[in-house]
């Protein structure tokens, strides 16, 4: 994907209503410390287009990136941070059950899990709120730069048997650092998306 322009288009928070985007989208969903605003500006070659935050639970609003106008990346509410009072963890997940429930365009879901720990009660959880929406979630193993090469093949390992993931289910190293994985994931969104959308126009 050759990124020509970018535009955050749509910000939605508990109240919005969402937009009804004619483009196909992706989305993105994984805890708050997990690497997210950092995985999409290094998939639309950004530094700091997506907000990153020393503060984990920055994020508390569905952002629709508009690429190329062609299509979006939707990044969608952290979860799981623990400062949060329980009536807004409950609101977000209201607002990103009532995304996954509602959008006609959403054609793939990306699942942040940090590589070095097992998935957590809040990864478990939100991976099967995912597939029960319908959708196949891939999983996109983030912070790889910060184990060994020989751990990698262990660490995916365990975070299959974690999340107790569908056969067949995609899981894709990731780093932001070396940008490894970055390649593997556009080539998924577009054929996810871009090459769906080409099939449905004909």
């Amino acid at each position: 994907m050759v990124i020509k322009n970018i535009n955050l288009e749509t910000v939605c928070g508990i109240t919005s209503t969402l937009p009804e985007n004619e483009k196909p989208e992706v989305a993105f969903a994984g805890k708050s410390n997990v690497g997210k605003s950092s995985l999409i500006n290094a998939l639309m070659n950004r530094k700091s287009y997506a907000r990153i935050s020393a503060t984990p639970g920055k994020t508390q609003t569905i952002n629709f990136y508009n690429i190329n106008d062609e299509m979006y990346l939707v990044d969608l509410p952290g979860y799981g941070y623990a400062r949060v009072s329980e009536k807004e963890k409950e609101q977000w997940g209201q607002m990103i059950e009532r995304y996954l429930h509602c959008s006609e365009q959403l054609k793939a879901v990306f699942l942040l899990i940090d590589i070095r720990h097992e998935p957590s009660a809040n990864d478990r959880m939100m991976y099967q709120w995912i597939v029960e929406q319908g959708y196949h979630p891939i999983i996109i193993a983030t912070k790889l730069d910060k184990i060994k090469r020989s751990q990698v093949q262990k660490h995916v390992k365990m975070l299959k048997q974690g999340l107790d993931l569908v056969p067949g289910t995609k899981v894709i190293p990731f780093s932001s650092v070396s940008k490894q994985g970055k390649e593997e994931i556009w080539e998924l969104i577009e054929s996810e998306c871009l090459c769906m959308e080409a099939q449905d126009g004909e």
